[in-house]
């Protein structure tokens, strides 16, 4: 009964009820909203120690026993998603704090802010497969309104757009559920894992594994479901993007990676050869929009979806060592991104109409010295160049193809990698390089560089010293390796 699992959803849920008492005081509201991410942030680092030293923790709400009552787990690998995201959610209340957005003055941003980060996390650490869907829901809902409310003209329609089509991923989430509840009469993940563990497979099982797949491709926006994200990214507020492009996309990997190594295992091949083809497919369809769109937050956000294929394509080569890749690249990638989404949209707040189009933002950080030299970082640390972290996720996965012997793979995502340099450096010489235009106006402050500094430090730390991290995933994989130890801690026995 580790209660600090409930800190990292109860924290930011509380914070966000209480925030609303001070809707007419932004200051005391918007340092409420840091000091619950951080809380957040502390809470999940816990659990995770607490983890490594003595296994999956366990919390039952109500006291209930399992099945039959709710259940909250963290074992190593949702522990290590928790502490990526409160990271970059803290990160992103921070720079909410020094933003110069409109929407951020209103005094509904930063409890939805806060809803958003409750349901990432209740989403990471649920054993329940329909609460789950509940703490999905309450991200999404948070993260539309976001983004309806944002400053870009266009939010509306993005968000409209998004809640249309993230009404089909609910359908089949919840058809999945349903059908799985319909099979087993449990809605506990551990103890589906159990029942299916068995060898048999009921006319409704493997339907609902085919729902349940499609509902996490859609919600990490992979191939063919992606037409969505380009547009509500792009249009977010800065903060919300920050957190949209770089770890609440991860809600779907997380997923995944729970469908194949605790509940439908004997499937598992099948869906890793499926996950393989869509990572290259989003490799590539990713990387070649980013090197031809026309804003610099829409390159960005197409960038995700191309790096969300690096991560599918260690998940479809199934091997331990490839899994701890992947992992090592979704972690990299959540720092990498936001940190750039940040830098973006303080460049983009230094002109008069708060655009990152790349036709309207070229010139405009010449003599931006430190913030180039963010950005710079940033961008070759997203292209894999060392000593920075994306060199090390990049490694990792090139050992894990060699090792598997996946050499058209591995050298597809290789030459795609190359592409990536490609974008960010065009895109970096477009914006600090470039002569401004003469008819371009531009303000003296933008919004504050303090948060993407922080995660420009800890991209540079993680590259220089990787093993921790890698030692972390190792381990993680080893721990989702024996299902039964996830059983056990939920099930007893």
């Amino acid at each position: 009964m580790n209660v600090l699992i409930l800190g990292t959803i109860f924290i930011p849920l509380g914070a966000a009820a209480v925030s609303l008492l001070f809707a007419r005081y932004l200051k005391v509201q918007h340092w409420l909203g840091f000091l619950a991410g951080v809380g957040a942030w502390l809470c999940s680092l816990g659990v995770l120690a607490a983890n490594l030293e003595s296994g999956p923790q366990v919390y039952r709400l109500g006291g209930w026993p399992t099945p039959f009552g709710i259940v909250l787990v963290a074992d190593l690998l949702a522990s290590i998603f928790a502490v990526m995201s409160t990271t970059v959610v803290a990160a992103g209340l921070l720079y909410a704090l020094g933003c110069k957005d409109k929407v951020v003055s209103y005094p509904t941003f930063m409890p939805l802010f806060l809803c958003m980060g409750a349901g990432l996390n209740g989403a990471l650490f649920t054993g329940d497969i329909f609460t789950l869907f509940v703490f999905i829901e309450l991200m999404v809902i948070a993260s539309v309104v976001l983004v309806a409310i944002s400053d870009n003209r266009l939010g509306l329609e993005a968000a409209i757009k998004y809640l249309l089509i993230s009404s089909m991923g609910t359908l089949f989430l919840l058809i999945g559920i349903g059908a799985l509840y319909a099979t087993f009469g449990t809605l506990t993940m551990a103890d589906i894992a159990r029942l299916l563990a068995s060898g048999e497979r009921p006319l409704l099982a493997q339907a609902a594994a085919v729902m349940l797949m499609c509902a996490f491709l859609l919600k990490s926006a992979v191939f063919p479901f992606h037409f969505w994200q380009p547009d509500f990214h792009t249009t977010a507020p800065t903060p919300v993007h920050s957190v949209l492009s770089s770890v609440v996309v991860k809600v779907g990997i997380y997923g995944l990676i729970r469908l194949i190594t605790l509940m439908f295992i004997a499937e598992a091949r099948l869906i890793e050869n499926l996950l393989l083809i869509l990572g290259v497919i989003s490799i590539f369809f990713g990387s070649l929009g980013a090197l031809r769109t026309y804003d610099a937050k829409r390159m960005l956000a197409y960038s995700t979806f191309g790096q969300i294929g690096f991560i599918l394509v260690g998940i479809g080569w199934g091997a331990p060592l490839a899994l701890a890749g992947a992992l090592v690249y979704a972690v990299n990638h959540s720092f990498i991104k936001s940190a750039l989404l940040m830098i973006t949209g303080t460049i983009s707040s230094r002109t008069l109409g708060k655009t990152a189009r790349l036709s309207e933002i070229g010139g405009v950080g010449q003599k931006l010295v430190y913030t180039s030299g963010l950005y710079f970082v940033g961008g070759i640390a997203l292209a894999g160049v060392p000593p920075l972290n994306g060199f090390i996720s990049k490694v990792t996965l090139v050992q894990a193809g060699i090792a598997v012997e996946g050499w058209l793979v591995l050298g597809l995502a290789v030459g795609a990698g190359i592409i990536t340099l490609l974008y960010m450096m065009r895109t970096w010489q477009l914006i600090f390089q470039q002569e401004p235009d003469e008819h371009t106006k531009t303000k003296p402050a933008g919004d504050s560089l303090l948060a993407p500094t922080l995660l420009i430090a800890l991209c540079l730390g993680l590259g220089l010293y990787a093993a921790p991290l890698i030692d972390l995933a190792n381990r993680v994989v080893a721990q989702i390796g024996e299902p039964q130890l996830y059983i056990q801690a939920v099930l007893g026995g």
